[in-house]
């Protein structure tokens, strides 16, 4: 039995029956692993074993949790699937060019996943700014909306297409470090930037917080480069004078 591969991470899904026809294609197309966050109706759930068709082995193997940040937090690259335009700096690709580089992560042994949104409103800004890259899909504009078992359909079946010459050597490659180390500078950085007075209003600042982790997060950094920034920052603190709430950036004037 296949089960391996990327991570599928569903975000709230409402419907047992969705999650289970996501269990169906996985299985398809030989992907095993299944994380939830935040069922609406809780798990285990029967109507999604029901809908599973047999795909029981990925919804034995389903693994909850309370957020998206914890369901990613062992990973090393996660992509983000949106059919809205974003306004961040993260890289957009097709199924084809993501399920590229799912091979090619997956062939250097790194831990990936594809975050997936909710069935009436997809993900929120703050959830896509967690993940590396955002994944979309050539659909028709006067009808791009996916239910969430077609869009894991496309993704595990571009997953399970033999590779092409787009799949670059994975010894070229030094592994990114994980969520959870992306995360832990993002909240060093919230602490000091807030002690020194650099986010003007508390109105303004997620969308400071989600930019500046798009920023941490885009160069695909090891766990030994983040220590040295992280290093190189707590240096620079030592000697940086606090200032108060509201005063900005330290070249505001």
């Amino acid at each position: 039995m296949l089960a391996e591969g990327p991570a599928i991470i569903l975000v709230e899904p409402q419907l047992g029956e969705n999650i289970g026809m996501v269990a169906r294609a996985m299985a398809n197309f030989g992907l095993g692993e299944l994380r939830l966050v935040s069922p609406r109706d809780g798990w285990p759930n029967e109507k999604a074993r029901a809908a599973a068709s047999r795909a029981d082995h990925v919804i034995d193997a389903a693994v909850m949790f309370e957020d998206t940040a914890s369901a990613i937090a062992d990973l090393n690259f996660v992509y983000a699937t949106t059919a809205r335009p974003r306004d961040n700096f993260k890289p957009v690709r097709g199924p084809v060019e993501a399920a590229a580089e799912l091979r090619s992560r997956f062939a250097a042994g790194q831990k990936t996943g594809i975050l997936f949104g909710r069935e009436r409103w997809g993900l929120t800004n703050e959830e896509v700014a967690l993940a590396d890259e955002i994944v979309t899909f050539p659909v028709n504009p006067a009808f791009a909306s996916l239910n969430i078992a077609q869009a894991v359909l496309l993704m595990s079946y571009e997953w399970m297409k033999p590779g092409d010459q787009a799949v670059r050597p994975a010894e070229s490659r030094s592994e990114p470090a994980a969520k959870q180390h992306i995360e832990s500078l993002v909240a060093y950085l919230d602490r000091v930037l807030d002690e020194r007075g650099y986010f003007r209003t508390e109105d303004k600042k997620p969308k400071m917080i989600e930019n500046l982790r798009a920023l941490v997060t885009r160069p695909g950094f090891t766990v030994e480069e983040l220590a040295v920034l992280r290093g190189v920052l707590t240096s620079l603190e030592k000697f940086s004078p606090k200032k108060p709430r509201g005063s900005g950036a330290p070249d505001a004037g």
